[in-house]
């Protein structure tokens, strides 16, 4: 379950992300509480979280302003998250725990009604779940350390990838390929089967930003 931070950090992430806080823009505490409805305590945490992603900048006595991140870089850290998550599976498939595999699936069975429901907050929620749980899998903390971090800068653009159309279908059917090798200790096909996942996810995510990009930009105020 997200805090309310973390639900707004969401919803101000998906604002910047389909344009509505365009590159620059400064992001006030009092405006934006004002409009989500929302005391400026959770904006001051919601803002502390998008830093730590890259999307918005914070500097002393500056505030907040919209960060103007490249494709480049947001290509950068797909690149490195696959990396990361294909090892994370490759490791799984050697030695993840009986226990830890019933719980990896079982969690991808809850998924399938969020799917045929097209619920994209539940299923996102899930889809951390689901990831977390590989990176524990690997029973490295170090691991799961740079995995953590990693996904926690990627996190708007990873649950960006799921209003593009039919993508919630498309990863759960890739989540089901990465848990049938790490099932029968394939480590090759979990590494590989991995890394495909990732990068669809960036495609999906390119998908949605192409589109957002299209759209007239309503520059909040």
């Amino acid at each position: 379950m997200s805090t309310r931070a973390e639900q707004l950090a969401s919803d101000i992430a998906d604002a910047i992300l389909t344009g509505v806080f365009a590159p620059g823009a400064r992001l006030d505490e009092q405006g934006l509480a004002d409009r989500y409805g929302v005391s400026r305590t959770p904006v001051r945490e919601a803002l502390r979280l998008l830093g730590h992603t890259g999307l918005v900048e914070i500097r002393p006595r500056r505030g907040a302003t919209v960060a103007d991140l490249t494709a480049e870089r947001v290509d950068e850290m797909f690149v490195a998250m696959g990396e990361i998550e294909a090892t994370c599976a490759r490791l799984c498939a050697l030695g993840m725990t009986p226990i830890d595999r019933r719980r990896l699936e079982a969690l991808h069975e809850r998924m399938g009604p969020m799917v045929k429901k097209r619920n994209e907050a539940e299923y996102a929620d899930a889809n951390t779940a689901f990831h977390s749980a590989i990176y524990a899998g690997t029973h490295n903390t170090l691991l799961i350390d740079i995995a953590t971090a990693l996904r926690r800068r990627l996190s708007p653009f990873r649950r960006a990838q799921f209003r593009a159309p039919g993508r919630l279908a498309r990863s759960h059917a890739e989540h089901a390929i990465v848990i049938a090798a790490i099932l029968r200790g394939d480590a090759a096909e979990a590494h590989a089967a991995m890394l495909r996942h990732v990068n669809l996810v960036e495609d999906a995510y390119e998908q949605v930003s192409a589109g957002a990009a299209r759209r007239p930009r309503r520059v909040a105020k």
